[in-house]
């Protein structure tokens, strides 16, 4: 198959694998960077005339290729910057390769969406088209404003939100619980609060959640131990209109108080007071998901009911969260 340029000023070129065989169009295009995205065997003397990397990633749904990223734009600026052409390539130079390219337009262009950067590659390659997990991902990554570097990625609220949801759903798949060394506890660690991973994107990082922002602690109504803020509440959208009645369950992330019961590996459970002169069933668990009041399905269901506990609204004391909990 053909190389084709992405319309615009940088010399930036999608193609599939065949391309690389191509040595008049490459030469033409000044090609001296190519970007292969696939797990194939490859031919090193194909690359010989260029600087290369490799991006292992199959064209399936549930691939994680929003990890790449970073290193993938790094090495495109690079090529840019050198002043040669960048060509990015999968097998057939639809989905993967796509992928990457418009990661990279966004990361480059605040006025895009991952569907405007689509349609903008299609003006040139109207067949590419990335999976519908990697067109999800690049969503993600947009809201989350395009993280430059690998430790801004992997420290990001929204993404820790999305690995531990997809550690979740496969383990539940499996029919049974999470590994609790493969979770990351809210108030642990770097582990971030996960009220600031709402779907709204990055506005919604400078006012949930803020330091200077009053909070509203949770308590076990018998003995007054506190169980959470609601910086650690998980934000979700209720199917029914609103009403004056607020949701009968809170839905938070794991926290550390709840690691005795989690470490049980059950499926779902109860929650406990982790004052052990107390132990009131505060609320319960489940992994594969809980139905809310409100008509939302939350997955996983990890919630504190409001019958168990008090509400005190206060101004935190110390960091995201107050201090731990």
């Amino acid at each position: 198959m053909s190389l084709d340029r992405i319309p615009g000023d940088a010399h930036l070129y999608i193609g599939g694998i065949f391309s690389l065989r191509r040595k008049d169009a490459l030469n033409k295009a000044n090609i001296t960077h190519v970007l292969s995205v696939l797990r194939l065997p490859l031919d090193d003397h194909l690359f010989v005339d260029f600087n290369h990397h490799v991006v292992e990633v199959d064209d399936v749904e549930d691939e994680n290729i929003i990890e790449h990223f970073p290193t993938s734009n790094a090495f495109i600026q690079q090529g840019l910057d050198a002043g040669g052409g960048v060509l990015v390539h999968c097998a057939m130079g639809k989905s993967r390769s796509t992928a990457l390219l418009i990661a990279y337009l966004l990361s480059q262009n605040p006025q895009l969406n991952p569907q405007s950067a689509l349609d903008l590659i299609r003006q040139s390659r109207d067949f590419a088209e990335p999976n519908s997990g990697f067109m999800e991902q690049l969503s993600l990554y947009h809201n989350m404003g395009c993280p430059a570097t690998q430790e801004a990625l992997d420290n990001h609220p929204l993404y820790q939100r999305w690995l531990y949801q997809r550690t979740v759903e496969a383990s539940v798949a499996a029919g049974v619980a999470p590994e609790v060394s493969e979770l990351r506890f809210g108030d642990e660690g770097n582990a971030m609060p996960m009220n600031l991973a709402a779907e709204e994107g990055p506005a919604n990082l400078k006012s949930s959640g803020h330091p200077s922002e009053p909070t509203t602690s949770y308590r076990c109504r018998r003995c007054r131990t506190p169980l959470a803020t609601s910086v650690y509440l998980v934000p979700h959208n209720p199917k029914r209109p609103a009403t004056s009645q607020p949701c009968a369950h809170l839905h938070l992330t794991p926290l550390s108080w709840m690691r005795p019961e989690l470490e049980q590996g059950k499926l779902e459970g109860r929650l406990e007071c982790p004052n052990q002169k107390c132990g009131q069933s505060v609320g319960r668990y489940a992994w594969q998901g809980m139905k809310c009041s409100c008509g939302e399905w939350v997955v996983p269901g990890m919630t504190l009911g409001r019958g168990r506990i008090d509400e005190v609204r206060e101004r935190p004391r110390a960091g995201i969260g107050g201090g731990k909990i």
